[in-house]
């Protein structure tokens, strides 16, 4: 029996990467080559203004009447003066207070402190301990990430203006924090227009700054303000539900506390020279007094209610698809500013990054798109070493030289999609998906592979739809607070876990059911999203589905590539949303995740579900297999929600395994691997 589905599973793969076919290579150089090596030196360069003067809490009024606050980072003299020259403004909105980016870029300023941290990072090496996933942590500072994130010292003392502002209801700004909402987007239209006529403004402006700031400049690129001529958005999200509220209807527990815990606690932090003053803006304090919890209440009620019928309108509106999460999707098809788009495959984002940069109506080279091997705390990781793209500041200069400045610097010529193949490195390609990607199916078999006794049921993926009937049963664990998925859901904290966790699957793996193809034979590259659909059945009147795909080593170590999962009960798929192989399978299925579609479950009757997967560029290595593992819970990345959890019982669930009704994954696969 295993030599005949090693048989067969060899020859679907044979076709899949198409066997004799000629490589398709890519020509450009992810590293950026000599332009690249040009961008670094002017970044790296003695900066043509020797200070930086800063404008501390200017404010900012709307046309509602409310008053925002900004620092101002202007370039100065050897004095520390302010210099009387115009130039570009670039805005960052912040919900994490302004005051954090001025306490980081005061620290980083001291002469010696930013590049001895930065050169003690670089060489931090903990490979074979315990602590070897704190490396991936550091990231940010040594990728140039940190410098996006808020003030960029080196930018402003290189001729621009820096206008940090915090965004309405947090930090020192008055208001209520409306979390990306229509009228926050509407302030980042009024606090550009304001930027491009100040004295210090030649009238071109641009938006950066990383996630939520990023977020902000990709709704505000859609608004068409007349002065923003750029943004430069690291890790910028679009579908907010379905990136990490509520991946699939489960709530992302790991990230959602944590942060909104964090926002809403910042922001109550007055103001040190209004506190030394006695003089308190009354106002900030009674937005705060009156408003001081944005959010948590209606988590708290996701999570916990029992009923939904016992849920708020408030709660309803964030827990489903629909207004709320409409009125903070970008525009992206109104978007014309030239547009760097960067993420990473295991970024809390990594569902919206790809479909940001396809969204965008402009040609190649005026948008821009690069994904990384990371998560949320790391953007960048890697970046500046041989082989791979510059630091996120060198593109962040020379993105904004190019579109602000006029500057002929190559940008415009550089990827302009830059991927980190996984299994691989780094790579160029034209597009994403890659040109030729085709997709191909895969069938889950209860026939054993032989490759994973670790895990709860041992099966195979084989290339004919088994002809055994068999019903596999699998019931909610623990183990995945050590897996990737965690480490995604946590935005990266849970790296610290080590590479043990993030890895290498298996130790997760002992609360799963594992399906794995026999090894490949050749270079096979994997490229865009994956869909494993699923005949289940449920003992109770819902329940909860996580998945992974994962590249399998010779030395049986499983890394995930991409994930997915989905409440049983929110399956139904909006075709006109959703995407198809010419076969009729789903290769990206967009479900409705709305209480109107909601569909409990019939405990004892089959249920088929279609799991999406995150979009994703790999290769497997000759002797790698593909595996797709299946668990009934995946927390903390996921946890249904209260009455979702109620009506599961996370109860076991099983897997039926039918030749009428077959599983199976469908992936694209690409004939050529490019390098």
């Amino acid at each position: 029996m295993g030599s005949t589905l090693v048989g067969s599973v060899a020859a679907v793969l044979a076709v899949v990467t198409g066997a004799g076919a000629t490589p398709a290579l890519a020509t450009a150089d992810p590293s950026g080559g000599a332009a690249a090596q040009q961008w670094q030196a002017t970044a790296d360069a003695a900066p043509r203004y020797p200070g930086v003067a800063i404008d501390w809490d200017v404010p900012i009024t709307m046309s509602d009447g409310t008053v925002l606050r900004a620092n101002v980072y202007r370039p100065a003299d050897a004095q520390g003066r302010a210099v009387d020259a115009t130039m570009p403004a670039v805005v960052n909105v912040t919900p994490y207070t302004k005051l954090i980016s001025a306490v980081t870029d005061a620290g980083l300023s001291i002469p010696g402190v930013g590049d001895t941290l930065v050169s003690f990072l670089n060489e931090l090496n903990l490979t074979g301990t315990p602590l070897d996933g704190v490396t991936e942590l550091t990231g940010m500072v040594t990728s140039g990430g940190m410098k996006a994130f808020g003030a960029n010292r080196s930018l402003v003392q290189s001729g621009y203006t820096q206008v940090v502002v915090d965004a309405r209801g947090t930090g020192f700004s008055q208001g209520t924090w409306q979390v990306l909402g229509p009228r926050e987007q509407q302030d980042s239209v009024e606090i550009i227009d304001w930027a491009s006529r100040q004295s210090w403004s030649d009238g071109a402006v641009g938006m950066g700054g990383v996630s939520y700031s990023a977020i902000n400049a990709v709704q505000a690129a859609g608004h068409r303000p007349p002065a923003l001529r750029a943004i430069f958005p690291v890790e910028p999200g679009n579908d907010l539900l379905r990136d990490i509220v509520g991946t699939g209807g489960g709530l992302g527990v790991g990230f959602m506390p944590m942060w909104l815990a964090l926002v809403d606690g910042l922001k109550l932090v007055p103001n040190a020279q209004d506190v030394l003053r006695g003089a308190i803006d009354q106002k900030w304090l009674a937005d705060r007094l009156a408003h001081p919890d944005t959010m948590i209440p209606e988590l708290v009620q996701a999570m916990s209610a029992t009923r939904i019928d016992r849920i708020s309108p408030s709660t309803l509106d964030v827990a489903q698809d629909g207004a709320f999460y409409q009125q903070r999707r970008a525009d992206l098809d109104n978007i014309t500013v030239p547009t760097m788009v960067f993420g990473g495959w295991h970024d809390i984002f990594a569902n919206s990054e790809p479909r940001i940069y396809n969204g965008i109506p402009l040609p190649p080279g005026r948008k821009q798109l690069i994904m990384g091997d990371t998560y949320h705390l790391n953007p960048g990781q890697g970046f500046g070493k041989p082989g791979a793209p510059p630091r996120i500041d060198v593109l962040e200069r020379a993105w904004f030289d190019k579109w602000l400045k006029g500057i002929d610097n190559g940008i415009d010529r550089y990827g302009p999609v830059t991927l980190w193949q996984q299994g691989g490195g780094w790579t160029t390609t034209d597009q994403f998906p890659r040109a030729g990607a085709e997709y191909r199916r895969l069938y889950l078999s209860a026939a054993p592979s032989g490759t994973a006794g670790h895990s709860a049921h041992d099966g195979s993926l084989v290339a004919q739809a088994p002809g055994d009937v068999a019903r596999l049963t699998v019931a909610p664990g623990v183990r995945g607070f050590c897996s990737r998925d965690a480490a995604q859901g946590t935005a990266g904290a849970l790296v610290a876990l080590g590479t043990v966790c993030t890895r290498d699957s298996r130790i997760q793996e002992g609360d799963g059911l594992t399906f794995t193809g026999a090894p490949v034979t050749e270079p096979t590259a994997l490229s865009g999203p994956i869909n494993v659909h699923l005949n289940t059945v449920h003992d109770d009147l819902d329940g909860f589905w996580a998945v992974t795909v994962n590249d399998v080593a010779p030395d049986g170590r499983s890394t995930v590539l991409t994930n997915g999962a989905l409440t049983s009960s929110l399956r139904a798929v909006d075709d006109a949303k959703s995407e198809k192989a010419p076969n009729g399978d789903y290769t990206d299925a967009h479900h409705s995740l709305t209480l109107a579609t909601r569909q409990p479950t019939v405990p004892g009757q089959p249920t088929v579900l279609d799991v999406n997967m995150l979009p994703t560029d790999a290769v497997l290595a000759p002797g790698h297999r593909l595996r797709v593992d299946v668990y009934a819970l995946s927390a903390p990345r996921y946890l249904p929600l209260g009455p979702m959890r109620v009506d599961s019982g996370l109860r076991p669930q099983h897997l039926q395994l039918d030749p009428a009704q077959p599983s199976f994954v469908t992936f694209p696969v690409v004939g050529g691997v490019e390098r």
